[in-house]
């Protein structure tokens, strides 16, 4: 592996960031919106996963309890 001086390194980091295309503002709003909305889903489905389970280990121990 070739070594680059600090100078070098710099350069190539400035290169590779000016290619590196930027979200404008409405779409860094809007995927975070989607983001905290797919939490929000995904919240939801296991609060009710987990209910169900809960609800069910109740009846069976109740059951045979």
């Amino acid at each position: 592996m070739a070594t680059t001086n600090p100078l070098q390194f710099m350069q190539q980091v400035r290169a590779e960031v000016s290619k590196v295309v930027w979200p404008t503002r409405r779409e860094l709003i809007t995927t975070t919106i989607m983001v905290f909305a797919m939490a929000m889903v995904t919240a939801i489905f296991f609060f009710f996963v987990d209910f169900l389970i809960r609800q069910g280990l109740q009846l069976m121990f109740g059951y045979f309890g």
